[in-house]
């Protein structure tokens, strides 16, 4: 295996360029030390209760639904964030694999195409085509704090829509690219079924794009696409597992 050099010590907290934006943002808040679960309890806690306030005050119960579920997405995608990142790191792994996954913030550039696309698809697209989603949960006049928070909730969701393109891509070139020892593939081979695991958790908001077929069909693809890349990636790992012990190759 391709050792890898430099990067924190096991036991040792990781160093900014050794972890997701996400983590960087929360661990570099001056004055607060936050265990990363609570930190994931804090984002749930203060978005639910913003929806089911702002339902109560404007009546608008069945977008409070749509939008309970968007925000248990984003916290999901917080935890599985979290969890990949930590068994990524447990293990020695080369440099370049860390690099790509943690240092790049391809996933941020990922995210911004999507919310972007996301964005323009809400407000000029779906008002063509027919009831826009925003008119059919907050009514013909949405209040603008509600827009907000919504419009802030899906910047969460497409932040880990994003991380998980990311992580999938990465996955299968790291398989591709090395062989890995039998403990290290089994620790690898479990950031990979988290990752395909968060991107089955994201079909949840399906239910509510099914009068609208653009988003629906982003979505289910988007899921399909990071299963297929995974999986690929999981078949590379134990071929190539099984192949080098076959050769005798380290």
């Amino acid at each position: 295996m391709a050792g890898r050099v430099g990067g924190p010590r096991y036991g040792e907290p990781p160093e900014y360029g050794e972890t997701w934006v996400y983590e960087s943002i929360v661990g570099a808040l001056p004055g607060i030390d936050l265990p990363k679960s609570v930190a994931v309890g804090i984002q749930l806690a203060v978005f639910e209760v913003g929806i089911l306030l702002l339902a109560w005050y404007y009546d608008l119960w069945v977008a409070a639904v749509a939008g309970t579920v968007a925000v248990v997405v984003a916290a999901v995608g917080s935890v599985e964030m979290l969890r990949i990142g930590s068994l990524a790191r447990s293990v020695e792994v080369p440099e370049s694999y860390r690099r790509l996954l943690f240092g790049s913030s391809v996933e941020v550039v990922l995210a911004v195409l999507a919310y972007v696309a996301l964005v323009t698809h809400l407000f000029v697209f779906d008002p063509r085509s027919g009831t826009p989603l925003v008119e059919s949960l907050f009514g013909p006049d949405p209040p603008i704090v509600v827009v907000y928070l919504t419009l802030l909730v899906l910047w969460d969701v497409c932040y880990r829509i994003g991380t998980g393109w990311w992580a999938s891509v990465v996955a299968l070139w790291r398989s591709a690219r090395f062989r890995f020892d039998p403990e290290t593939v089994r620790t690898l081979r479990r950031v990979d079924l988290e990752t395909m695991g968060f991107g089955f958790v994201q079909l949840l908001l399906a239910p509510f794009l099914a009068g609208h077929p653009v988003l629906l069909v982003a979505l289910v693809g988007h899921v399909l696409a990071v299963a297929v890349v995974t999986g690929l990636s999981l078949v590379l790992l134990h071929h190539r597992e099984r192949g080098s012990r076959l050769s005798g190759r380290p």
